[in-house]
């Protein structure tokens, strides 16, 4: 009978009373420390994570330079195995970096497992304290969910960890789609006048430019013009401003304090959209005309579709020639021949196998670089535009191919206006006016042979530091 009362007495009291206040005081107590080792682990390896990301960058880097200049690493005694080490220092930094995020999975590990085996005892040590009263089953039930308890906890930490640690990616992919952006690509509020430019005139009005906000000036105060169908030689020493002007001239760099130039500097705080595209220029320092249309006024695709430009170095695609000569499949075959005759290329182009169908490796690899350029040029005569700019085109190319570039621009671009950025006083003898920049400042704007006249002028101090000045004979 006594065993009986007390049953209903103490244990029952004990179970109304005492277990549900001491029950969630243990759960507590037992999750907060669960959640600060999980909490604390889940940032770690969070951090962990953005140093693995950006420590790949410099060895991608690296990679991609070995690759570019393996010929020159190979022909430089020594150098091979400065790369080797350098190689060797970026991969271990990222292994280092992959180890501590491993270390940080079995610091996970024991902490939870140290939790868990506690959980085990206290279940073991209550089944043996009471074991006249419990099932068997019910003691196996419970010594097996508390031996489960050590993965399931570690797996759910794991997977929260994981998922936390993919929008690490997340994140370096909104730092990207929240830099300053370009101007649209089109404007469909400002209609340019149809056919335009017609003529190519193009006017410089006081531009100055930089190559982003906090730098000097690249550009001051630049002003000249034009005229339709005139052929300008840029010239100037290294700094200059030469191919800068080309930049400005196809929206690459922004007029300095427009509204897209400051819109492009990540330290400034994001600026208003709203009526930006009725004040493309702001308060632009100076403007850029073709043919009487503010270029800032227009979407950059509008504009450059117009222009033709021959870089220093060519680019070409992966991909067939035809392809290069004409991506959008507009113009037929007899038309990507002609233009390959006219400069220079036809021959060549018909030898090799397939013709038109040879196969262009990346960058134009199998190809020289004055062949090249003369794809290039082929291009541009496919285009028919009616500005075209040589940056410094023949730089890197033999005399001869030099040559037969200029021989097809005077033959083939007499209705075009054309900026030709040179390197050689020669090239741009047969201008029509030459451009002679320095620190960025226009200083002498006529026809080539008047200034060779000019014993004090710049363009005669160029070609005699060049060893030039015989081409005044030319």
């Amino acid at each position: 009978m006594g065993r009986i009362v007390n049953r209903f007495s103490s244990d029952v009291a004990a179970i109304d009373s005492n277990l549900p206040e001491q029950l969630p005081g243990f759960l507590g107590f037992a999750s907060s420390v669960v959640g600060i080792i999980c909490n604390y682990y889940i940032k770690t390896s969070g951090a962990i994570k953005r140093i693995i990301s950006v420590a790949k960058s410099p060895l991608y880097q690296h990679f991609g330079e070995s690759l570019a200049g393996v010929s020159t690493i190979r022909s430089l005694d020594g150098l091979q195995s400065q790369f080797i080490a350098e190689n060797e220092n970026r991969t271990d930094a990222i292994a280092r970096t992959t180890d501590t995020f491993m270390l940080t999975n079995r610091w996970l590990t024991i902490r939870i497992q140290a939790i868990a085996a506690s959980v085990i005892l206290s279940a073991a040590v209550l089944a043996v304290l009471n074991v006249d009263q419990l099932d068997s089953s019910l003691v196996g039930l419970a010594m097996t969910y508390a031996l489960n308890l050590t993965n399931v906890v570690v797996i759910l930490v794991r997977t929260a960890s994981d998922v936390q640690n993919q929008f690490v990616s997340v994140e370096r992919i909104q730092e990207y789609s929240e830099k300053p952006v370009e101007a649209p690509l089109e404007v469909t509020h400002h209609e340019l006048p149809e056919n335009w430019p017609e003529q190519g005139k193009i006017t410089f009005n006081k531009y100055s430019a930089r190559y982003r906000e906090g730098l000097d000036l690249s550009l001051k105060d630049v002003t000249f013009t034009v005229e339709p169908q005139e052929k300008v030689g840029i010239v100037g020493r290294t700094g200059a401003g030469k191919s800068s002007l080309t930049l400005a001239l196809f929206r690459i760099i922004e007029a300095a304090d427009s509204f897209w130039a400051l819109a492009s500097d990540p330290s400034r705080p994001e600026l208003p959209m709203g009526d930006c595209l009725d004040n493309f220029g702001g308060s632009a320092r100076g403007s850029i005309e073709i043919d009487g249309v503010d270029i800032a006024s227009i979407g950059l695709r509008q504009l450059r579709q117009h222009l033709s430009i021959i870089p220093q170095d060519p680019t070409l695609f992966a991909g067939t020639v035809r392809e290069n000569l004409d991506p959008f499949f507009e113009l037929e075959d007899s038309s990507l021949w002609e233009a390959l005759e006219r400069a220079h290329l036809k021959d060549f182009i018909a030898s090799l196998p397939g013709g038109l169908s040879f196969e262009v490796s990346a960058n134009g690899d199998n190809f020289s670089m004055g062949q090249r350029s003369l794809i290039c040029l082929a291009r541009a005569l496919l285009r028919k535009t009616k500005v075209l700019v040589l940056d410094e085109a023949t730089a890197a190319v033999d005399i001869e191919t030099d040559e037969l570039i200029q021989k097809t621009i005077r033959a083939e671009f007499n209705d075009r206006t054309i900026l030709t950025i040179a390197h050689r006083i020669k090239t741009v003898m047969d201008s029509d006016k030459v451009l002679v920049l320095e620190n960025g400042r226009v200083q002498e704007f006529e026809e080539p042979k008047t200034l060779l006249t000019r014993r004090e002028s710049l363009f005669y101090r160029l070609a005699e530091q060049a060893g030039e000045l015989d081409v005044r004979r030319l």
